[in-house]
């Protein structure tokens, strides 16, 4: 009897998860597209307001063309997804939440969050009011060497952190060639919130965040500039954000003007340092010495953010306040990059502080 009442819930673990894009236009679409054929996932309905993005789309060669809608509400009831991915501008996270929490839908979006800590507040309250997840992707979230420099640091290898420096970007958006859609909001201060800092300075005040598990800095300091304003004279295409830390300093370097693609960090302790220069290799000094490590891939579902964002709705793993993808260490994250932007204005502000307790 035990194995027949189990068997509909083992049943519905194995089948694939049933999501939603919302929006068509972001870069990243291409890793529905690329891993619609695995099976974990099944794509019950895709919206795009604009029509001729909706049209044009690649999503057509994996998804029935009468999934498609120009509407959300309209898709989200029909289709009845369990979790939707907003491959969208940043500016229309809100919208996309918004319109899935009061419907219990999941919802997972790319880096950043949201567009300002207005945005990120708002979507905060929404998800914890209405029980849902809201996972926010970032590439780096599923390297090993990220994953194997926490764990790390967390076992005191190299003792207390004095210094992070954490490089992320590439040459720039138009340089390497990403597309027209992409580019009309990607390089919108309204549609992304700033240039690079929001970028790739997201990526470094995320492993940030990390990092101190949760705790958030005492003061944020921002420096934006813009070395090609020919090619995109409304936003930062450079960005240095400083925090600062009780007994750290931590240095984010985010560009669109690097002469290579790079998304690697800097850790030194007071024994010794970490270098994670790519997502596969990694070196470690203690004791006066180098030795380079290769890390075993991660397992799933840690690998990859479909097979997670299953894993999370069905109830398979949790997150912690501090994970790269959880929703406490991303508001911190916009308040991160707010505070960056207005320091580098002019006009001083800093994350807000927690409650100290007695």
């Amino acid at each position: 009897m035990a194995a027949v009442l189990c068997a509909p819930a083992a049943l519905r673990a194995a089948e694939p998860l049933r999501i939603g894009v919302a929006g068509v236009s972001h870069g990243h679409i291409h890793e529905v597209i690329s891993k619609a054929h695995r099976g974990d996932f099944t794509v019950v309905g895709v919206w795009e307001a604009n029509d001729s993005l909706r049209a044009a789309t690649h999503l057509h060669d994996k998804v029935d063309g009468a999934l498609f809608y120009a509407d959300l509400d309209r898709m989200l009831d029909q289709t009845q997804p369990e979790a939707v991915v907003a491959f969208g501008p940043v500016y229309d996270h809100l919208q996309v939440v918004e319109a899935c929490a009061p419907r219990g839908i999941h919802v997972m979006v790319e880096k950043p969050l949201a567009v300002s800590v207005e945005h990120a507040h708002r979507i905060a309250d929404l998800a914890r009011r209405y029980g849902i997840i809201v996972m926010t992707n970032y590439e780096t979230t599923w390297y090993a060497t990220n994953d194997e420099a926490f764990r790390l640091v967390r076992a005191g290898v190299i003792g207390e952190i004095t210094r992070m420096n954490i490089f992320d970007g590439h040459q720039g958006p138009v340089e390497i060639g990403c597309g027209p859609e992409f580019l009309a909001w990607l390089t919108d201060p309204k549609l992304n919130g700033g240039g690079a800092v929001m970028d790739f300075g997201c990526y470094g005040a995320n492993l940030a965040t990390k990092m101190f598990l949760g705790e958030k800095p005492l003061k944020v300091s921002g420096v934006l500039k813009q070395q090609k304003p020919h090619i995109y004279p409304k936003v930062d295409d450079d960005a240095t954000i400083v925090l600062e830390y009780p007994t750290a300093t931590v240095e984010i370097m985010a560009s669109w003007n690097w002469p290579m693609n790079r998304k690697d960090m800097h850790i030194y302790g007071s024994r010794g340092y970490i270098y994670q220069d790519t997502a596969t290799d990694m070196r470690l000094y203690t004791g006066g010495r180098e030795t380079h490590l290769t890390p075993q891939r991660l397992p799933a579902p840690y690998d990859d953010s479909f097979r997670y964002l299953a894993a999370l709705v069905r109830g398979e793993i949790t997150m912690a306040p501090y994970d790269l993808s959880a929703l406490e260490n991303n508001v911190t994250v916009v308040e991160i990059l707010e505070a960056a932007k207005h320091n580098a204005a002019g006009t001083p502000v800093r994350p807000a502080q927690p409650p100290r307790t007695k």
